[in-house]
C-alpha cells in the first residue's frame, strides 16, 4: 500500500508576492510537506533535549567529551566522502543575504565560495524567504540582473567560470515558519522551509552545472541534530532521485556543546559532511547562554576584547582544525567583518592590517579557508591564504597533531586577562538596538560603526548586558552594572539616534521598539534562549 499523500500546506497572513508561485509551486510543498511530516516530531524532541542539557549546565558548571562516544573519537579508520570539486577549493568564502543585489555582487567578488544565508544575515520576512530562493533560482538560469533605482547602475553575472559557489545556509532548527502551516495550524520549521525549497528547486540544475545542493548548517547543539540533517539529506535524495551523497555540508561549531562533539558530528554527517566553521559570535553568545549562572570565572569583557587568539577560543579553533583534518574535512576560519570607509582611509589602513593580521594567523594555523563580509576584504584573505597554500586548494595534509586540548581548555574563560568596561557596555547597547531596528525593517546584515553585523552580534550584545548586571560586575570606571545603568545607557543612545536621524526619520523608523526589546531581552529575569523568537512576534511582512 502506498504512503499517504503529505498534509497540504497553506500560506497565511502572507500577502501574495510577484512569482510566488514559481517558488510555492504545488509539487514544492508536497516535499516540503514530507519533510515537516517525517522529521519535525524529532526536532521538537531535539529541542527539549537542549533544554535538559542546559539544565544539567546549570547545576554541574562544566562540560566533558561524551563518554558514550568515545569510540568514535578513538576509531581512526573513518573519514569523510571527499570535497567534490566546486568545494576542493575554499581559500575565501564571502556571506551575505540572497536579496538580489547581494547575489549577484556575491557570485562576483572573486570569492570561492558565497554562503548565501536566509539565517543570521537576512530578517525572515515572508519577502525574504520567498524573494531569496528566487534570486537563486534565477541565479543558476542566469536570468538575473539588478538595477539601482538610486544610481542607476546595473548588475549582472560574470561568466560561469568566474563565480563563487553557492554554499547555502537555512535558518536553524529553534526557528519556525509561521507563513506556511500545515492541515492543524502548526508552522513547518524554518530550517525544512529553506533547505526543502532550495533543494527541490535547484539540486538538479546544480548536477548539470557540475555543481551540487551546498549547505552551512547553523547552530547546532549536538551530533544527534547533526544526526537529524544527515537523513533529512537522505531522505531529500531519495525523494529526488539523485545520487547519495551528493548533498555537502559544513557544520558551523558555533556552540559550545557542539565544540564537544565535533568528531561525532561529522561522523553522523560523514556520506555528505565537507568541513567545519568557527564561528565566533554565536559561539561566544553559547557560551554567556550556557554558562550564564555560572559566576565570575565565566563573565566575558567586551565582545571585541575577546579575540580569537584568547587562550579558550585559541583552544576550540585549534581543536576544529585537528579535528576536520584527521577526518579528511576542510576547516574554515571566522569572519572579518569589517566594511571598508569611502571617506577615512586612515580607518581603512588600520582595520586592514587587522584583517591580514587574523587571515594570515588563520592561514598559518592550518585553516582551509575564512570568511569575509565585504568585497573589498577577498584579495586580502586571498593574499593571506595564497602565500600559505600556494597551487595546493587546501592544507588538509596539515594534521596538527601537536595539538593536544582537554575538555577544561574550551571553558577556561578566566584565563582572559582582560575586564568589562562602560564603554563595553556602551557598545554593546548602542550595537543591539540599531542592529534590533534594522531586523526589524527586513534587513538581517547591517553596517555598524564599519563592521558588518548580523544576529548573532545582537545576541551577544544583549547576553553580556543579562551576564553582567546578573554578575554584578564592576566596571573599570567603578560603577556596578545594573538594570538602572543598562536603563540609563539606552535612553542616552536613544536620544543620541532621535538626534543623528532628525525628528522625522526617528519617527518613521522602529527605535523605540527596538529599544525596548534590547532592554527586554537584556533584563528579564527568564532568559530567552534567542532573541529572534520574540522579535520575530514583532517582525511585520
Amino acid at each position: 500500500m502506498s504512503a499517504p499523500a503529505p498534509s497540504p500546506l497553506a500560506v497565511v497572513d502572507a500577502e501574495p508576492l510577484p512569482r510566488q508561485e514559481e517558488v510555492l509551486s504545488e509539487t514544492a510543498l508536497a516535499f516540503v510537506a514530507a519533510l515537516h511530516r517525517r522529521f519535525t516530531p524529532r526536532r521538537d524532541e531535539l529541542l527539549a533535549r537542549r533544554a535538559e542539557r542546559r539544565a544539567e549546565i546549570a547545576r554541574t558548571s562544566t562540560l566533558d567529551f561524551l563518554p558514550e562516544t568515545a569510540a568514535i573519537r578513538a576509531d581512526d579508520s573513518w573519514q569523510v566522502a571527499p570535497a567534490p570539486p566546486a568545494l576542493e577549493d575554499r581559500r575565501v568564502e564571502i556571506t551575505g543575504p540572497t536579496d538580489r543585489k547581494m547575489t549577484i555582487n556575491a557570485l562576483n567578488s572573486g570569492a570561492k565560495v558565497w554562503l548565501a544565508d536566509f539565517e543570521d544575515a537576512s530578517a525572515p520576512t515572508w519577502e525574504n524567504v520567498v524573494t531569496g530562493q528566487l534570486s537563486l533560482i534565477d541565479a543558476y538560469t542566469r536570468s538575473i540582473d539588478f538595477t539601482d533605482e538610486r544610481t542607476g547602475k546595473t548588475y549582472a553575472l560574470r561568466p560561469d567560470e568566474e563565480l563563487a559557489t553557492v554554499v547555502m545556509r537555512p535558518r536553524g532548527w529553534h526557528l519556525d515558519e509561521r507563513h506556511l502551516t500545515d492541515a492543524d495550524g502548526a508552522p513547518v520549521p524554518g530550517a525544512l522551509v529553506d533547505f526543502g525549497l532550495y533543494f527541490f528547486h535547484n539540486a538538479k540544475r546544480l548536477l548539470d552545472l557540475g555543481k551540487g545542493p551546498y549547505f552551512y548548517l547553523p547552530k547546532t547543539e549536538s551530533h544527534l541534530e547533526a544526526r537529524l540533517w544527515n537523513d533529512v539529506f537522505v531522505f531529500a535524495q531519495d525523494y529526488l532521485g539523485i545520487p547519495q551523497g551528493t548533498v555537502r555540508a559544513t557544520v558551523l561549531i558555533e556552540t559550545i556543546t557542539a565544540a564537544y562533539e565535533m568528531e561525532e558530528i561529522l561522523y553522523e554527517l560523514r556520506d555528505h559532511a565537507s568541513g567545519l566553521n568557527a564561528g565566533r559570535w554565536d559561539y561566544l553568545f553559547s557560551i554567556v547562554k550556557n554558562f550564564r549562572d555560572g559566576g565570575p570565572r565565566f563573565v566575558l569583557p567586551d565582545r571585541n576584547a575577546v579575540t580569537m587568539t584568547a587562550p579558550f577560543m585559541r583552544a576550540y579553533t585549534e581543536l576544529l582544525v585537528r579535528t576536520c583534518h584527521k577526518r579528511g574535512a576542510h576547516a574554515i576560519g571566522g569572519m572579518a567583518a569589517f566594511i571598508p570607509s569611502r571617506r577615512d582611509q586612515e580607518v581603512n589602513k588600520v582595520a586592514f592590517e587587522k584583517v591580514k593580521a587574523d587571515k594570515d594567523r588563520e592561514a598559518n594555523d592550518g585553516f582551509d579557508g575564512s570568511w569575509v563580509a565585504h568585497p573589498d576584504l577577498v584579495p586580502i584573505a586571498m593574499e593571506s591564504f595564497d602565500r600559505v597554500l600556494g597551487d595546493r586548494p587546501n592544507q588538509k595534509d596539515r594534521l596538527r597533531e601537536e595539538v593536544d586540548v582537554k575538555a577544561e581548555d574550551l571553558i577556561a574563560i578566566d584565563s582572559l586577562d582582560a575586564r568589562p568596561t562602560y564603554a563595553g557596555l556602551v557598545n554593546a547597547v548602542q550595537v543591539g538596538i540599531r542592529y534590533i531596528e534594522a531586523w526589524l525593517r527586513g534587513l538581517g546584515a547591517v553596517a555598524i560603526f564599519n563592521l558588518m553585523e548580523d544576529a548573532a552580534t545582537a545576541e551577544i550584545s544583549r547576553s553580556q548586558i543579562w551576564q553582567w548586571i546578573n554578575a554584578g560586575v564592576v566596571l573599570d570606571n567603578g560603577e556596578r552594572v545594573t538594570a538602572e545603568l543598562a536603563r540609563k545607557v539606552a535612553a542616552e543612545e536613544l536620544a543620541d539616534i532621535r538626534a543623528e536621524t532628525g525628528e522625522e526619520a526617528f519617527a518613521a523608523g522602529n527605535w523605540q521598539q527596538a529599544h525596548d526589546l534590547l532592554l527586554k531581552v537584556a533584563l528579564d529575569e527568564d532568559y530567552a534562549d534567542f532573541l529572534t523568537l520574540p522579535a520575530y512576534e514583532q517582525l511585520k511582512g
